[in-house]
């Protein structure tokens, strides 16, 4: 072990005694007493001594025998330390890459503010580089969506769309100008090419007819989806946000693939809800849900469907890229086996105030998603009372226990 005071936290005496790690309130933390000469000692743990030298260097300061040891468990303890060489097989793999790492420093040095064990940040960082993630919609938020998480160091990041590059599709981040005409898939990959630290290799993009591609789509899309880690649905039309369809997510669901959708409609952004198949409410729990409280609203989502004149999807840009990127905080949180806000909720924020606040989507009895089942199965006497809530559910951070982190 090689401890390194982990360098995102910037360090202060609140007095003579007391340390300060850390400037902002979600990760800081004070740390005493501590004297001086520990205070010194401090900027030894900088990554380039073992544990038998920092010793050593601790006798030559005067640090009285097992001084060194017990600092070193008590800032480990306190979630302050981490191990530059840490993290197994695949954190050297990614050391030995150097370029990709220092492209990926802000994202390390980030991850190591939520990862509590020493070696544990670059740990999760070189697992991304493992996992699959697919983006289905290559719009003003897909693109950039994507492009996100290729950047913060995902493997494989596959972007799926139809038709050619409209003029209203570019977005700084995303499409460029010059894929105007292009098509819609091919130039998404190309700029998920461009966001990658470590360019995966281009895979082929034959295509095939129709019918012999629609026969194929059906044989294997439940087995391709088995090997994805996520699934992000971004879809360029705004009803498709609204009210997604739960028909479109039916192989997702059965397949067991955890998905997340992402969006703007009508000037509204919307992150959410992130579906953990069987575990939290999904699209056909979202459209039981409107149902119970409007009974008109099958007639309304019907008409909207119908084929109206088409119509430009109101998606200025700022408003896209922010959703673009807290969805990709949301799925990065997730691939990193936290258990984001969004799993079982739709974060919105409308133009002009970019409020975002957070709609609960719970599991309904009628959905055969099984998640109002398998909740009402894991509740107990205990569950009653206050901390019921609605339709008599646990909270989902509560009823979720760390099953879909064993997943990714």
């Amino acid at each position: 072990m090689h401890p390194i005071v982990k360098p995102a936290l910037r360090r202060g005496w609140r007095d003579l005694n007391t340390v300060q790690f850390g400037m902002a309130p979600a990760h800081a933390m004070v740390l005493g007493p501590m004297d001086t000469a520990t205070g010194s000692f401090l900027d030894l743990l900088n990554g380039t001594r073992g544990m038998p030298l920092l010793r050593d260097e601790g006798r030559r300061m005067g640090l009285p025998d097992g001084h060194v040891d017990g600092l070193v468990q008590r800032l480990a303890r306190s979630g302050l330390l981490d191990d530059a060489t840490g993290g197994g097989p695949a954190a050297d793999a990614l050391r030995d890459k150097k370029a990709v790492l220092e492209r990926l420093r802000p994202d390390l040095a980030s991850l190591s503010l939520v990862a509590s064990e020493p070696g544990d940040a670059i740990k999760r960082l070189a697992a991304r580089r493992s996992l699959r993630v697919q983006v289905r919609g290559a719009g003003r938020v897909g693109v950039v969506l994507a492009s996100l998480l290729a950047g913060a160091g995902v493997g494989e990041v596959d972007v799926r769309d139809v038709g050619c590059v409209e003029p209203g599709d570019v977005a700084p981040g995303g499409l460029p100008a010059e894929s105007i005409g292009e098509r819609r898939e091919e130039a998404a990959r190309r700029a998920v090419r461009r966001a990658a630290p470590d360019r995966p290799p281009r895979t082929s993009s034959r295509r095939t007819s129709s019918k012999e591609t629609s026969s194929k789509e059906n044989e294997t899309e439940k087995a391709s989806e088995r090997g994805l880690s996520l699934v992000i649905l971004t879809p360029r039309d705004g009803l498709a946000v609204h009210a997604p369809d739960p028909a479109a997510a039916e192989t997702l669901i059965t397949s067991g693939t955890p998905h997340l959708y992402a969006g703007v409609v009508e000037g509204t952004g919307v992150v959410g809800p992130l579906v953990l198949p069987g575990d939290t409410g999904c699209a056909g729990c979202l459209d039981q849900g409107r149902v119970d409280r409007d009974p008109t609203w099958p007639r309304l989502v019907a008409q909207w469907r119908s084929g109206q004149q088409r119509q430009v999807q109101a998606c200025d840009l700022a408003l896209a890229a922010g959703v673009a990127g807290v969805a990709a905080g949301h799925a990065l949180a997730f691939l990193d086996g936290e258990l984001p806000s969004s799993a079982g909720a739709r974060w919105e924020a409308s133009v002009p105030g970019f409020d975002w606040h957070a709609r609960p989507v719970w599991s309904h009895p009628a959905c055969p998603c099984g998640a109002a089942e398998k909740a009402k199965g894991e509740r107990t006497s205990e569950d009653a009372g206050p901390h019921e809530t609605m339709a008599g559910q646990q909270p989902y951070a509560a009823r979720l226990s760390g099953t879909w982190r064993a997943h990714v």
